[in-house]
């Protein structure tokens, strides 16, 4: 057994697996049952893991259609500890080697840092090529995506924990993929095991290490200064608007050498002076403002939420949550008008504590 693999299946790591996988959700029913046995549960788990004899259980998939649809593949809770688990082991080396613009799922990070980010670039340089990736989560390639994990993983029996978890989510997104033939590609390639849970927490960090290649390739060989991603969402800036189309041209190239490719139509280079959406928002060198479709979709939540509260499914606390959880994220935006006016139309009772 390696030194690593020790760690990851030892109590103190497991218990600490356990507190994080809990964290806000002890009111539900899987972690409180899990909890009410904690010590047997986290007992037995740990005599898996040394055995070798741990495989993850089935998922449970729903849909959500906000922002966009989305096929959701919830792991049992014991199956999240053991994924927080892991990640407590492995995460810090690829921390070190990630790339300092890469601001999902990241301690200290996030989607308003990265949006600050946006927009000091978009004050220093006069266009941007900003794209995305296709189908991001359902066409992970596991071949391509475990090779990555190995290069900074070389301890076997933790591969092999990697390799339960990866195999686990085979198919799990497999209606959500339309097939992309790549050069060199034989009829066994419609075969190839592909797709990441979106829900687990293994899946929001294996995205990062999937594309760490993508990021160097940028930074070190387009030698690109201006450059962040958040997910598969990524931005360049220059003042050539010539290199960066060259640039959009040998991204296109790098991808496919991940067995991904970009939104073409929307992957275009445009002058930062007349401001370009990024996470939400239309940010311009020197303000923001919310997009017209995440206004629309703002109020209808809260108008929902709204409804709760009046028909006593929701309590006065957890409306307020939500709203000035919804005003903490526009006030990134110049958005005091806007807030005025949602909170006019919901009304008084929708607004049990001012923003």
């Amino acid at each position: 057994m390696t030194e690593a693999y020790a760690r990851l299946c030892s109590w103190e790591n497991l218990l600490a697996a356990w507190h994080k996988a809990a964290r806000g959700k002890r009111g539900r029913r899987a972690a409180a049952a899990f909890e009410a046995r904690l010590a047997d549960n986290l007992l037995e788990l740990q005599v898996e893991l040394l055995e070798g004899r741990y495989r993850p259980g089935g998922y449970v998939h729903f849909v959500i259609h906000e922002p966009k649809r989305r096929r959701i593949s919830a792991a049992p809770f014991r199956d999240r500890v053991v994924h927080h688990a892991l990640c407590n082991v492995i995460e810090p080396r690829f921390e070190r080697l990630f790339i300092a613009d890469s601001y999902a799922n990241r301690v200290g990070r996030g989607t308003h840092r990265a949006i600050d980010r946006f927009q000091s670039f978009a004050r220093r340089y006069r266009y941007v090529l900003r794209g995305d990736v296709v189908q991001h989560f359902p066409s992970i390639d596991h071949e391509v995506l475990r090779a990555a994990l190995a290069r900074v993983i070389p301890e076997p029996d933790v591969m092999a924990l990697v390799d339960a978890i990866l195999g686990s989510g085979d198919g799990a997104l497999a209606g959500e993929y339309r097939m992309v033939w790549f050069p060199g590609d034989d009829l066994l390639a419609a075969c190839r095991a592909r797709g990441l849970p979106i829900g687990n927490l293994t899946s929001q960090f294996w995205s990062n290490c999937h594309l760490h290649a993508f990021d160097e390739f940028v930074k070190r060989e387009l030698r690109c200064r201006a450059y962040l991603r958040y997910v598969d969402d990524f931005a360049l800036f220059d003042d050539s608007p010539q290199r960066l189309w060259a640039w959009k041209h040998a991204i296109v190239r790098r991808l496919a050498r991940l067995r991904l490719t970009i939104h073409e139509s929307r992957t275009q280079v445009a002058p930062t002076a007349r401001g370009a959406s990024w996470l939400g928002f239309v940010v311009y060198p020197e303000h923001r403002r919310v997009k017209a479709r995440k206004v629309v979709e703002a109020t209808q939540r809260l108008w929902a939420k709204v409804d709760a509260y009046r028909s006593g499914t929701l309590t006065r606390d957890g409306l307020r949550a939500s709203l000035r959880g919804w005003v903490n994220h526009v006030r990134q935006a110049d958005s005091l008008g806007l807030r005025r006016h949602v909170f006019s139309t919901l009304g008084a009772q929708a607004h049990p504590g001012a923003p």
